[in-house]
């Protein structure tokens, strides 16, 4: 075969990078957002970020003439005279040749000394359960080898209070030359039960239920029955057997039911309270408000990053055109182009927001039993994006609504057909089984099948076991767990 050169033309797609970076940062999460653009501001110069501290009048990045109309109700960030306006459409944050003017007052240097910093608190330490059983323990009048061996017992608790190795496993830990014997290790248990919280240095869910119940005064009605069944009968009171618990303990329905109430009060988990649990606050990308009779979908100001272009490194560009500075040239386009993209993730999700809204505006006014069937593709064709887009910018991307905080994914999912040929979302068919099981006699409480079949009077057509996995995704116990007395 003869060996040639040709020429040939095509056309395919390909991702720039800046539609690369579109795509990534439309994806993130507030957190995320806000780590990322930490990121860009340690690593380009020419970038600044005006909504973290005081840095003069700052730029914000104000919503596109395609907003929705609840958008218009938002406050607008000003800026000032001369300032580059990050437009949607043509992006032009600094083209290198217009002036650009910038705050002069801003204040970039240390406070001086002396300066008050407002705003400033110091996190609360909340005490360990450890540290809260010591300090009691130093309270008591016990010899300072009593109290080392309590201290060996507390080191052994887990973090729900309990003791998680036998006095014998403890025993063998210690060293030979130590002169501890197990009736100690017991003596110093007895003192580490009586501290506070009741039922703390339990071994299992029955001692801790019985040290709480030795807490409480002897005439209180059927605590001795209450003792009975958290010693011998917890398995019973949790399969709700109610007949067979009657028989074994010889009391009348009255007493059985005043005992389970006495138990269910107490705690099974006394130290979980010190538990150091970091609460994580969510932070709305888009509020949602009813104007004039329509539910709008807002920007949350409070969520949108205000950036600029940095003046001092700006200034040197201007003043410099000679291609000298390539990187800080360099640099400057990627600035302009993260500036364009922040601006497009927020008006993407504003726009995808507000289409979700426009089609779930029942369930604003009425609740999730109102919630109609949606789906990714119908809000994507409405749009004009893809189905993937649409779901990068549903996840974890969060609306506030006068019914609370809800994730955009929230919005969508599953259909059940009705008899009319009509559909019905599955999120109003658990609210309608919640309705159903909270209103239900709890001496005979609805089946699985019940539920099923007073949806199907309702028109609604759906199987038992579709009625069970809803249920069980509510965490409702099924009908035989939610039968009391």
């Amino acid at each position: 075969m003869k060996q040639s050169l040709q020429l040939k033309l095509s056309q395919h797609l390909t991702l720039t990078p800046q539609l690369q970076q579109s795509i990534r940062l439309l994806q993130l999460s507030t957190l995320e957002l806000n780590q990322e653009l930490d990121r860009f501001l340690m690593e380009n110069p020419l970038l600044e970020r005006t909504d973290l501290g005081d840095l003069g009048e700052p730029v914000s990045l104000p919503p596109s003439n395609g907003s929705s109309p609840g958008s218009e109700s938002a406050p607008q960030e000003t800026r000032s005279e001369g300032e580059p306006e990050l437009d949607s459409h043509n992006n032009e944050a600094w083209d290198g040749s217009d002036n650009v003017s910038f705050d002069e007052t801003a204040n970039y240097g240390p406070r001086e000394e002396g300066e008050e910093r407002e705003g400033q608190q110091l996190p609360a330490v909340s005490p360990t359960l450890q540290d809260y059983l010591i300090s009691q323990l130093n309270l008591m009048q016990l010899s300072e080898r009593d109290k080392q061996l309590v201290i060996l017992l507390i080191a052994h608790l887990d973090e729900d209070g309990y003791l998680t190795a036998t006095i014998d496993e403890i025993f063998e830990t210690l060293p030979e030359d130590s002169e501890v014997d197990p009736e100690e290790l017991s003596i110093a248990l007895k003192h580490l039960q009586h501290l506070d919280p009741a039922g703390v240095g339990a071994r299992s869910l029955s001692e801790c239920l019985e040290l709480q119940i030795n807490t409480i005064p002897a005439n209180t009605p059927a605590r001795d029955c209450a003792m009975a069944i958290a010693k011998n009968h917890l398995q019973l009171l949790a399969s709700r057997d109610f007949n067979k618990l009657r028989k074994v303990l010889s009391c009348n329905e009255a007493d059985l039911k005043a005992a389970q109430q006495l138990v269910q009060r107490l705690n099974p988990k006394p130290g979980a309270r010190f538990s150091n649990i970091e609460t994580r606050f969510v932070v709305p990308d888009v509020i949602v408000r009813k104007l004039k009779g329509k539910w709008s979908a807002m920007l949350n100001q409070e969520a949108l990053p205000k950036l600029r272009i940095n003046k001092m490194y700006a200034d040197i560009l201007q003043s410099r055109r000679d291609g000298s500075n390539q990187q800080l040239t360099s640099q400057l386009q990627e600035a302009r182009w993260l500036i364009k993209n922040v601006q497009q993730r927020f008006d993407t999700i504003l726009r995808v927001t507000q289409a979700i809204v426009d089609r779930q505006k029942h369930f604003f006014d009425h609740g999730e039993v109102a919630m109609r069937p949606l789906v990714l593709r119908e809000i994507a064709e409405h749009v004009g994006l893809h189905e993937s887009t649409v779901s990068r910018v549903t996840t974890q991307k969060y609306m506030l609504t006068p019914r609370g905080i809800f994730e955009l994914k929230y919005f969508f999912g599953s259909h059940v057909a009705t008899e009319t040929g009509g559909a019905c979302s599955a999120t109003a068919i658990r609210a309608l089984i919640k309705q159903l099981v909270s209103a239900e006699d709890t001496k005979k409480p609805l089946s699985d099948s019940r539920i099923a079949d007073i949806l199907a009077q309702q028109g609604i057509m759906v199987a038992r076991r579709t009625v069970a996995k809803y249920r069980e995704a509510m965490q409702i116990q099924p009908a035989n767990l939610r039968k009391s007395l």
